[in-house]
This record gives C-alpha cells, sequence and structure tokens, in this order.
C-alpha cells in the first residue's frame, strides 16, 4: 500500500478548527488545492492516492467516479467556506492536482473553479494551475480551461526517450509533448510548466540529456525535475525487491541532477528550489512557495492535505468514503495535528533552506547559527548569503540538503 499520513488526531465531525488558527488567516496567502484522485492507468512507481477503473469495480463513472466528484467537491467548498473567518483574503493561488484532472470535461474542471471564486474570491492576479497528462488534453479542453479562468498548466513530460517512459508505465509519446504545448500557448496560457524524472531503470545519461535538451527546445517557462524514488508498496518497489530493477543509484542521481542544472541553466532557467526552475520570478509557481512559506491553504478532495494556522489536517483517502461523510453532512477531514511553535520553527528551517532566496538565520537556535559558520567552511552554505543574515545553498549544498538540516536543526 502507498505511504500513509501520521495518526493524528480525530479529526471533529463538523471540522470546526481551533479559535487560535482562525486569528491567523487574515494575515497571510490562502490558497486552494483540489485533488482529482483519478488516472486511467497506475504508473509504476507513483504513490500518490489514486484510482483507475479496475480499482473502483471497473469503471470511473460511477457513484465514486467522474460523473459526481464534482458535485461532491462543490459540498466541501462550501463546507470550508463556513467554518473560516469573514475576513479570509481571496484565493491567491489555485491547484488542481492528482491523479489526472483533466479526465474531467473542462467544463466540471471550470465549475470548480467557479465555487471557489463564489466561496472564497480569486485575487485580482490569481495563479490557477491544473496538472495535465499530454494524452488526456486535447486542443478544444485547453482553450475551455483557459477561457474559464486557468492561467497555468503543467504538462506530466517525464522524458522524451519512448523506453524509459515505458520503464516509467507513461502511455504518451515523446511527440505528444510538442504538440500539447503548442496547444496550450494557442489557447493563451500565461505560464506552461513541464515536469521530469531522473534516474528511471534503463535511463542513461544521454537519454537524460536528450530529454532535457528536448524540454528546453520547447521553450516551457517552468521545469520541475524529480529524482525517481522507491515507495513502498508501488509496483516499482515489488520489481526491486525481486531483483528485476535495480534501485537507482545516489551518485548517479547526483550527477544527473548536476546535469539538468547545468542545461536549464543555459537555456535561461534559475533554481529557485531544489527541483524547480524558472524563466523569470513571476514564472515560479506560486502555489508551492505557499507551501515552503507555510502559508495556508484548504485541500479539497479524497486524501487531500490542508494547513490553516498551525493546525494540518488531511481527509479520507477513498472516493467513497469521501463522498459518503459529505453526504451526511459531515467533514471529510481524518485526522489532524495542531503545530506548536517550535514544531513550526523546525519545518520553516526545512523547508524555506530548500529556496533560493534562502532562510533568516533568525530562524535558528544558537547552535544552528553556529553550525552555519561550519557549513559555509564546508561549501555547502553560501558566505555572501550568510553575511546578510541568509542561509542559502551551494550548489553542493543542494545535493546534500538533509546534511544541512541535521547541522542546522542539532537534536
Amino acid at each position: 500500500m502507498p505511504q500513509m499520513p501520521p495518526d493524528g488526531a480525530p479529526a471533529p465531525d463538523d471540522g470546526a478548527l481551533p479559535v487560535a488558527s482562525l486569528t491567523e488567516v487574515a494575515g497571510r496567502p490562502f490558497g486552494a488545492y483540489v485533488h482529482v484522485p483519478y488516472c486511467a492507468a497506475r504508473c509504476g512507481y507513483c504513490d500518490f492516492n489514486t484510482y483507475t477503473a479496475a480499482d473502483l469495480g471497473g469503471a470511473l463513472i460511477s457513484s465514486v467516479g467522474l460523473t459526481t466528484f464534482v458535485d461532491i467537491a462543490v459540498q466541501e467548498i462550501r463546507l470550508a467556506r463556513g467554518l473560516l473567518p469573514t475576513d479570509t483574503p481571496a484565493l491567491s493561488t489555485v491547484f488542481v492536482g492528482g491523479g489526472t484532472p483533466t479526465l474531467l470535461p473542462a467544463n466540471d474542471l471550470a465549475r470548480v473553479l467557479r465555487t471557489l471564486a463564489a466561496e472564497f474570491g480569486l485575487a485580482p492576479d490569481v495563479e490557477v494551475t491544473t496538472e495535465a497528462n499530454p494524452e488526456s488534453v486535447d486542443p478544444a479542453q485547453l482553450e475551455q480551461l483557459r477561457a474559464a479562468g486557468f492561467t497555468r498548466i503543467s504538462f506530466g513530460m517525464q522524458s522524451d526517450r519512448p523506453h524509459v517512459l515505458a520503464a516509467l508505465d507513461r502511455r504518451h509519446t515523446p511527440g505528444r509533448v510538442s504538440e500539447v504545448m503548442r496547444w496550450a500557448r494557442k489557447a493563451g496560457f500565461d505560464q506552461v510548466s513541464l515536469d521530469l524524472i531522473y534516474g528511471a531503470p534503463g535511463e542513461s545519461e544521454a537519454d537524460w540529456e536528450a530529454s532535457l535538451r528536448a524540454a528546453v527546445a520547447l521553450g516551457p517557462d517552468h521545469v520541475s525535475a524529480y529524482a525517481l524514488t522507491v515507495e513502498e508498496g508501488t509496483k516499482l518497489s515489488r520489481r526491486v525487491r525481486r531483483g528485476e530493477l535495480l534501485e537507482p543509484d545516489d551518485d548517479l542521481l547526483a550527477d544527473r541532477y548536476l546535469l539538468a542544472d547545468d542545461l536549464l541553466g543555459a537555456a535561461g532557467l534559475t533554481n529557485y528550489e531544489i527541483s524547480n526552475w524558472a524563466r523569470e520570478p513571476a514564472a515560479r509557481c506560486r502555489h508551492n512557495l505557499g507551501y515552503w512559506h507555510g502559508d495556508n491553504w484548504w485541500g479539497f478532495g479524497p486524501g487531500a492535505h490542508s494547513h490553516v494556522g498551525g493546525v494540518r489536517w488531511w481527509n479520507v483517502r477513498h472516493p467513497a468514503e469521501y463522498a459518503a461523510r459529505l453526504g451526511a453532512d459531515r467533514s471529510p477531514a481524518l485526522a489532524r495535528e495542531e503545530l506548536d511553535e517550535d514544531t513550526r520553527r523546525v519545518e520553516r528551517v526545512m523547508l524555506r533552506v530548500r529556496l533560493a532566496d534562502g532562510l533568516d538565520v533568525g530562524e535558528l537556535d544558537d547552535a544552528g547559527r553556529a553550525a552555519s559558520g561550519e557549513l559555509v567552511d564546508s561549501g555547502l552554505v553560501e558566505a555572501g548569503g550568510l553575511e546578510h543574515g541568509r542561509i542559502r545553498l551551494t550548489r553542493r549544498g543542494r545535493l546534500l540538503t538533509d546534511t544541512v538540516v541535521r547541522a542546522l536543526l542539532p537534536t
């Protein structure tokens, strides 16, 4: 089974939040994440909370599938609005992820966005993203999404090599990405992003370089590049355990990362978070920056996670239980945890150190500040940043982020 969230404490049936957490809502950016948990097929490496037709008894068009998902999600959006204070800021970002959100018809995704706008309001410069698999969209659908208010789209390219796509159980052909990029530009999307994965079984350095060069040739505004990880409970982990495939080697993954940073940088894309590059500051994913900055967001959908004012919670995972709870006028939240100030500080250190803008030294205790000088001597932290009160990782430091965090947060 995919990795499960921590146990937490049971969430109240009505979803009510502590008063102390609500007092923090007005002063911080607020975002919405919508989890569409359906896929046409399951990729062997994926441990996200997703369901195929076979998982749901033979059809996604079912009582817990595509035809009713939006009706149920709308109920949760309205529930959330009633639990938050009247001075909740308008949504600065909306991110629809999955799964494969674009398995839903464009008018269904548009309805979700209209409901969010009606209940919460959208900031004038709102960033509205949907993820999409290349094989799951067509020109008309992209035009409808853009007309509905989606400003940004992120395509799961993963690789440009057919045998690597096959190893990852991806269904699109390399040429399809060029097509969908062209369609998205014609539809008027402000920002187009590509996701890549390196370290797949059978991928050579030449394969990875070819994928990077193919990606930059398409002119994306943003690229995310992630090392393949073997998650327990996935098809990939079972094949590794049986000895059919080798687990990715850490040194190989480091080399792949450095090659990505070289080629993406040469193409005018600047690294702003360890695994993310943008053509200009305006092309950075503001929704994800909200996560890394510890802002507030509400996650809608089965298994979605939320954070408001130091309270973090997660919904029930299965679409049937999600639907049943909302149908009974109950919150779909399964469990939650209230973060004390020390835990929140630790998380700020862990997340903000990943950003090119760096971490404020003021977040560190005496031992962490003392360690920061040693990290400069070790070549993991920039000396210039530290002189201005910031912890900024060097390129080598990006490869050893866990080492840096352990030094900054000594037990």
